[in-house]
């Protein structure tokens, strides 16, 4: 088996560090090493690290000018062992399958030409094997089916409807992640895989980093430097690779910051991929964005966290209308 080494960035989530770090102490293959980028601004984590031993690991506080996602991983990556082949990465608030990275690294040697393979999250979306429905209730691929979410039904009836087929981006953006890829035990090939249960050939980091433009939480980060990389080489999702995101509010920035994130970030990926998108690519992409506002904005109204949905409605707005005076630099 290959030796690898597991990065994890992490800021003020010491209960789910340890839940994760426990998941990894189960594991049929174990890495070679483990490295904990910790932007905290408290000691909580180190403190429980400290109180329980890990094979292979390594801790390291960072200070605040390397604090944020995409720096920390930058940081991690220089830290690496120069005998480690692969290197994965995954959120602080992840619990493993027993067999994850047997599956995942497996899937190097199945995939020669792969640069990056991508792990799947299991507790997301209940899907159903061999049935097809015409229904526009269901999204279907690869035999199986799964409900359709709202927001796409909504975006099919003004033929909003991504052009791409899952992990790939659609030419006005605004895709299906690789979340739309069934539980199926297949390896797909795409060109995005999520930051937070990734890994990569060592290699890949010879030419490429992580994107410093996204700062603080990283919002799509994923997305630009997979994009990035899709234009070197292949890029896959092993669905036997599998595990469970709990999705930690603590160490998230606050709704309004978000939503504005979600806008400008989205805008800055879909240039990265389409630096020079034509009239029509502009007008779905600024449609799509209104409809998404549209459906946030009335969550207000049908959901009980009203304050967040406001919050996140005037952020996106606030993100939308900066694009006209302040576009981001998109960096190659």
């Amino acid at each position: 088996m290959m030796r690898f080494t597991l990065i994890v960035c992490t800021y003020m989530r010491p209960g789910p560090v340890l839940d994760l770090l426990n998941s990894v102490k189960k594991q049929s293959v174990y890495p070679s090493e483990i490295l904990i980028i910790d932007g905290s601004t408290d000691n909580k984590t180190n403190n429980l690290l400290q109180n329980n031993k890990f094979e292979n690991l390594e801790y390291f506080k960072v200070k605040e000018k390397d604090r944020g996602l995409t720096k920390q991983r930058n940081y991690g990556i220089n830290l690496v062992s120069q005998t480690s082949e692969v290197i994965c990465f995954l959120d602080d608030d992840i619990v493993l399958k027993d067999n994850y990275f047997n599956d995942l690294l497996k899937t190097y040697e199945i995939k020669k030409d792969a640069l990056a393979v991508g792990g799947y999250i299991d507790n997301n979306t209940t899907w159903k094997e061999g049935a097809s429905s015409k229904s526009k209730k269901y999204f279907c691929y690869d035999g199986w089916i799964r409900n359709e979410p709202f927001r796409f039904k909504l975006r099919s009836l003004f033929g909003l409807q991504p052009d791409r087929r899952p992990g790939f981006l659609p030419t006005f953006a605004h895709g299906r992640s690789v979340g739309f890829l069934p539980p199926s035990g297949k390896i797909y090939e795409v060109e995005q895989i999520m930051g937070g249960v990734s890994s990569y050939k060592k290699e890949v980091f010879d030419s490429l980093k992580f994107s410093t433009y996204f700062d603080g939480y990283g919002l799509y980060e994923d997305t630009d430097f997979s994009l990035r990389l899709s234009e070197i080489g292949k890029l896959y999702v092993n669905t036997s690779a599998q595990l469970y995101h709990y999705h930690d509010d603590s160490g998230r920035p606050n709704r309004y910051k978000y939503g504005k994130m979600v806008v400008r970030n989205g805008w800055y990926v879909w240039r990265v991929k389409y630096s020079k998108p034509s009239l029509k690519m502009r007008f779905k992409w600024n449609a799509t964005v209104f409809l998404l506002i549209t459906i946030r904005i009335t969550n207000i109204f049908t959901t009980s966290k009203r304050q967040e949905a406001f919050t996140e409605s005037l952020g996106r707005v606030t993100g939308w209308w900066s694009l006209m005076f302040n576009k981001p630099k998109v960096e190659k």
